[in-house]
């Protein structure tokens, strides 16, 4: 049987008398690779931020790794790595630079630091930019460091929040592999992104959210078969039968 790695336990969250977050439970299994996806407005910031730590719920938990929301937070932020969808870079210094300054947030020593720092530059193909200011790099290079950014400290658990958004052919492909070769050494992926391709190409199993509620979670296989031949239908078919095609501005 998979080893669940985090479970979420009807989770409920509330801004200013506004449901948020309407009941989502939810486990992802260890080495999983698992997508969450809804339209603007969905419901799925907060989940991802109760269950990064970043926010309490009102009512439910969080189980990572054995720890409990309510009583571990700590040990739970231990566990876990988060690129978040808005680059968390200082664009004034090298990508080396922003790997070191970040393991060492992490409670890395420097030289362990500098260390992985070139094990993780050399995994996001930016070996041959390390010492180049990242104000000058691509976009997609600069996602790639976002990503990178994630990984210093060892975590089990990568929170990735669309980490290919607007970016090239190429680096699209080297997150691909990345995140490839994070799932075969054992890391445990949660994965959010509006590209459906992505999702269908790389996740074990898909949850889709909508009005602050999960309203499918199963492999993106099965959940296409609720339309028909998995083979002629598409995530984005699937996704826009439970989700709607209004606009969500």
């Amino acid at each position: 049987m998979p080893e669940e790695f985090l479970i979420a336990q009807n989770l409920y969250k509330s801004f200013n008398g506004q449901k948020a977050v309407d009941g989502v439970s939810l486990s992802i299994n260890r080495r999983e690779v698992f997508g969450l996806l809804g339209p603007n407005g969905a419901g799925k910031t907060t989940p991802i931020r109760i269950m990064s730590t970043v926010l309490r719920p009102d009512r439910g938990d969080v189980v990572v790794g054995g720890h409990s929301l309510k009583s571990k937070a700590d040990a739970i932020r231990a566990l876990i790595g988060v690129c978040p969808q808005d680059l968390a870079l200082y664009p004034e210094f090298s990508a080396t630079d922003n790997l070191v300054f970040f393991g060492r947030m992490v409670g890395l020593d420097g030289k362990e630091s500098r260390a992985q720092a070139q094990t993780v530059l050399e995994l996001i193909g930016l070996s041959d930019h390390c010492k180049g200011r990242v104000e000058k790099f691509s976009g997609g290079m600069k996602r790639r460091l976002n990503l990178g950014i994630a990984l210093m400290g060892h975590p089990q658990l990568l929170f990735l929040d669309e980490p290919t958004v607007g970016i090239d052919p190429q680096s699209r492909n080297n997150i691909f592999e990345t995140l490839r070769r994070l799932k075969e050494e054992g890391k445990t992926i949660l994965y959010t992104t509006h590209y459906m391709e992505e999702a269908d190409r790389l996740c074990d199993r898909v949850a889709i959210m909508d009005g602050g509620k999960v309203v499918a979670l199963d492999t993106p296989v099965e959940l296409k078969k609720r339309l028909g031949p998995p083979d002629r239908v598409t995530l984005e078919d699937v996704f826009l039968k439970l989700t709607g095609r209004s606009l969500r501005d």
